[in-house]
Parts: structure tokens; C-alpha cells; sequence
């Protein structure tokens, strides 16, 4: 008997995961496969899963057209932190005659050895892999050293599929759009049914903007949300900044919606390319009800800055200037200084720097917050 495993958080299921398991089934000729959501991921024990149960669901209707496959409470019956090594432990006591294949992409090939015990679960079961959006040879290289490490070969399996990332799907759906380019339809249904990441009045202030701001702030959204992990700030709280954040870009002095607004006199004028920014999150407070000062805040602060910036402040001004379609002299320096390290600081003060450095070569206004910015975080700089 030929068993395959395939663990994840399914944060919602995608059908990258489905062509995945397909692929496997096929090509490994698997009786049965077990999908495996886990209770707690230990690679994402700060992050905030959504329910056990809409979890299993999801992947319940994803998987529900491939006989071949059940989708396993397993790891979710055990509660706490879901190790690979003791999930494949039980099922080779399980069937102790089977050949076990644990089947992962090369993202998680790659992070293998960092795992608990990766020894133990080479020992138990065939390592399956499938690329992701990988080069012609991806599985050579890795090979090697797969093999140096744990002196066996893993399996391939023969599919290579598009880099498709959860974290973009619960973006897209926090601001109302559609998903099934990403989910089965009744996936889609069933999260937009249960109203799962679901961001109130995300789409009605995405519905100011025009259609390439629109799509910036999706873009932004993203890259928030992916680096916010590591940081440890809450994702939706960060997914909620980045979507407001530009929701005053659009917007004339003489908007309805901006009635009452009065901009801060404290730093002086300010700036056309800064309004927004107040302008923002005034909307944020009052037609759209967010009630979070750090949210408000990050919007309020995200084109100039200001000297001693929250957390998410931080992550969203860097992500502002740094999504993947922002295209200027440095840009890729700062994105390999966003990345580093368990902090923003540096990144921030080289930010901030590159900042004043190209209004200065424009001859343009320089408003005291950013330069209050600069000033705080300069010393950051290496």
C-alpha cells in the first residue's frame, strides 16, 4: 500500500495545493492521501489561524473530487504545536507495511533541515517534492544537497505549479475581491459565506481610488503581510492599514467625504504629496469606523514618517515604498535591508535618508516630519 501525507495550515486551500496532491496521487500511485491541517504550524506560532473547523471544510470541498483523498483531523486532535516528525511516527505504527511519502513544495523542502527531527521523518517516510514556479533543474541542485544532509534522495514529483501564496488570497479577500484565479468556487462561496478575512468597509474605501492606486494597496497589503509575521504584529491589523492606507489619494479638498477635515498646522504648511496621508486617515475614523489609534496612525504617518514610529507605522511606510512594482535608484537595496534581521530600523533610516537625498535633488519642500524622521533614525544606519 503506497500512502501519501500532506500537512499545511490551509489558510485557505488553494488549488496550487490541489494540482500538487493531484500530481502526487498520480505520479506516485498513491492508494490513499491524507491532507493534514495543522492545529499550530511551528514556523507560524504567532499567527492567528482561522477556526479549526473552516479550515477542515475548506479543505473537505477543495479535495472532494479526488477519491483518493481524506482529509485527516489528526494533528488538530492533538492540539498544540504540530510536529511532522511525530505525525509521521503515528502513521508508520499505523501501517507499518505501507511505503509513507510526506509530500511538500521546494519552499519547504528548502527549510527541511530547520525542522524538528528532520532526521527521524526521513527515517519514516520518502520526502515528495513538488516545484513551485521553480528553474529547469531546480530538482538537481537540491538534490545533492538533500542527500548530503540525510544521505538519501527525496521523490520528485513531476509538477512544477505557479508560486501561489495564501497570504495574497486572505488580501484579496479582506478587501472584497474576487478569488477563484486562486480557490475552487466552492471554496470562494464558503469563505465569502462565512466571511472569512473579511475586512469591513475595506472594499467601499478601495472603491475611492482609482484602479492603479487600487491595485498599489493590494500590492502593499501583501508585502505588509508577508513580513509581518516575523515582526510579530497581528495580520489582519496590518492588512487593515494597508488597505486604507491611500483610501484619501483620490480625493479633492471639496469632497463630501473630507467634510470637517482641517489639516495639521503644527509642522506647518503641508505638502500636496502629503495631504493624503491626513486626508486618509480622517476617512479611516470617520466614514469607515476603524477605532484602532495604531491603524489610524499608520495611515496618518505613512508618506512622511515621524521620529519614534510604531511597529506597524514602519512596516507600512517600507511597504509603501517598497512593493514590487515601485522601480527607482536603491529600491532593491532597500528591499534586501527590509527583509534582514528581526527588525526595521535600519531599512527605515536608509529609507528615510534615500528619501530627503531625492526631494533635495528636486529642489522640493521638505516637511519637518520626515526630517524629525530622519533625524531619530539615522543612527540605525550601518
Amino acid at each position: 500500500m503506497r500512502i501519501g501525507i500532506f500537512g499545511g495550515s490551509f489558510d485557505p486551500v488553494h488549488r496550487e495545493h490541489k494540482n500538487c496532491v493531484r500530481a502526487a496521487v498520480e505520479g506516485l500511485r498513491l492508494d490513499k492521501l491524507y491532507v493534514m491541517p495543522a492545529h499550530t504550524p511551528p514556523h507560524k506560532p504567532d499567527r492567528v489561524l482561522s477556526s479549526d473547523a473552516d479550515r477542515m471544510e475548506m479543505c473537505r470541498l477543495a479535495f472532494a473530487d479526488i477519491p483518493e483523498v481524506e482529509v485527516s483531523d489528526y494533528e488538530i486532535s492533538q492540539g498544540g504545536t504540530s510536529y511532522t516528525y511525530l505525525t509521521c511516527r503515528h502513521f508508520k505504527e499505523l501501517y507499518p507495511n505501507a511505503e509513507l511519502y510526506f509530500l511538500v513544495g521546494t519552499d519547504m523542502l528548502r527549510d527541511f533541515p530547520t525542522w524538528r527531527n528532520p532526521q527521524s521523518i526521513v527515517n519514516d517516510a520518502e520526502i515528495a517534492v513538488c516545484g513551485r514556479h521553480d528553474e529547469e533543474g531546480w530538482w538537481e541542485r537540491e538534490q545533492v544537497e538533500f542527500f548530503q544532509k540525510f544521505g538519501k534522495n527525496f521523490v520528485r514529483v513531476n509538477y512544477n505549479g505557479a508560486d501561489v501564496s495564501s497570504t495574497k488570497i486572505r488580501v484579496l479577500a479582506g478587501a472584497g475581491m474576487r478569488l477563484t484565479e486562486f480557490v475552487e468556487e466552492n471554496v470562494e462561496e464558503y469563505i465569502h459565506k462565512n466571511h472569512l478575512y473579511e475586512i469591513q468597509n475595506a472594499g467601499k474605501a478601495l472603491s475611492l481610488e482609482k484602479p492603479t492606486r487600487r491595485a498599489h494597496s493590494i500590492r502593499v497589503a501583501y508585502l505588509a503581510a508577508e513580513r509581518a509575521l516575523k515582526l510579530k504584529i497581528p495580520e489582519r491589523k496590518v492588512i487593515t492599514a494597508a488597505l486604507f492606507h491611500d483610501c484619501g489619494k483620490n480625493l479633492t479638498p471639496d469632497s463630501p467625504y473630507l467634510a470637517g477635515f482641517v489639516p495639521p498646522a503644527e509642522w506647518g504648511e503641508v505638502p500636496e504629496p502629503v495631504w493624503h496621508q491626513f486626508a486618509g486617515a480622517y476617512l479611516a475614523e470617520h466614514t469607515f469606523g476603524i477605532t484602532d489609534e495604531d491603524i489610524l496612525n499608520a495611515i496618518r504617518y505613512h508618506t512622511s514618517g515621524r521620529a519614534d514610529m510604531s511597529e506597524l507605522e514602519k512596516l507600512i511606510f517600507l511597504s509603501d515604498m517598497l512593493e514590487e512594482e515601485r522601480s527607482y535608484e536603491g529600491v532593491e537595496g532597500l528591499r534586501k535591508l527590509f527583509w534582514q534581521g528581526q527588525g526595521l530600523e535600519e531599512c527605515l533610516g536608509r529609507a528615510l535618508f534615500e528619501t530627503l537625498e531625492f526631494l533635495k535633488s528636486k529642489g522640493a519642500e521638505i516637511y519637518p516630519l520626515t526630517q524629525n524622521a530622519y533625524e531619530y533614525y539615522k543612527n540605525y544606519i550601518k
